[in-house]
């Protein structure tokens, strides 16, 4: 078993400790106070490598995403951006947070709970500690308790786009269209955030295909072609919308595109799929 090196700091601090309370004479004082300056010495420099350390492993965190998002085919909100400044004096609860986005930026949505809601029973009501909870909770697939902290969120910041896009993107999974579609449209009538934007007009588009409106879900799909050529999924939802309403030339253009497009993503690996699976005369996947 390793042992820890903090451990073996904290002993040293014990071992002194006992023995400062024990100096009786000059000599002995003098020889406890050369083993604290010491002691300083090795833990301020310890400090200073775990800090370099700490930011290679953010370093670390950051290729893991690059490469997770382009092997893993995924609907749900790309999870990206800076580490949010927590605006909270309790360095507990701006530490935890802080540790709550790593985890979830690694997928570790349970640990990222954990700490998240640790870091809100330091700073209760903290929107960006709550944010995050939320997404953790979503991608986690707690979708009712993720629904519950987004709407904890959008009560103090009834403008929060992306808070709003979240709660759409949960009611599309628990099949509650009608919501879905009031808070994606919402998000889209506010238009002030663009990552915002795309996502609500993808989710829409998402909404539609699922009640087979497929000239509805065609046009969101092409708007979210229009705002964001790179999100690739878009081609492929939008060939599937085009396929089931009779347009089967047109659907297989549309993979082909997004194929094209972006080949090493994995809904351009998707999009090539589709169309061997239905050159073999089989139908697209329906969800």
């Amino acid at each position: 078993m390793t042992v820890s090196p903090i451990a073996t700091l904290r002993e040293q601090y014990d071992d002194i400790l006992q023995r400062l309370d024990q100096a009786g004479t000059p000599d002995q004082r003098e020889a406890v106070k050369r083993e604290i300056i010491a002691l300083f010495k090795t833990v301020d420099q310890a400090i200073g490598e775990l800090s370099t350390l700490k930011e290679g492993i953010r370093e670390l965190v950051d290729r893991y995403k690059q490469m997770q998002a382009s092997h893993t085919p995924d609907t749900a909100p790309q999870f990206t951006g800076q580490i949010p400044a927590v605006h909270t004096s309790h360095i507990d609860a701006s530490t935890l947070v802080e540790k709550g986005w790593h985890l979830i930026s690694l997928g570790d949505y349970d640990g990222a709970i954990t700490s998240l809601q640790k870091a809100l029973q330091y700073s209760p009501g903290d929107t960006q500690g709550e944010s995050l909870l939320g997404w953790a909770q979503m991608r986690a697939e707690q979708y009712d308790e993720a629904l519950q902290t987004f709407q904890r969120v959008l009560t103090k910041e009834p403008a929060n786009s992306l808070a709003r896009i979240n709660v759409g993107y949960i009611c599309l999974k628990k099949r509650i269209f009608g919501e879905a579609i009031e808070h994606l449209s919402k998000a889209i009538r506010l238009d002030n955030d663009r990552k915002a934007t795309l996502y609500a007009h993808f989710y829409l588009g998402l909404v539609y295909l699922e009640r087979d409106m497929y000239e509805d879900a065609q046009t969101f799909f092409r708007k979210t072609l229009t705002l964001g050529p790179n999100l690739i999924e878009a081609y492929y939802e939008l060939g599937r919308a085009l396929w089931f309403a009779g347009d089967r030339d047109a659907a297989r253009q549309m993979w082909e595109d997004g194929h094209k497009a972006n080949r090493f993503n994995p809904w351009g690996t998707r999009c090539q799929e589709t169309l061997e699976l239905v050159d073999q005369g089989q139908e697209p996947p329906r969800g």
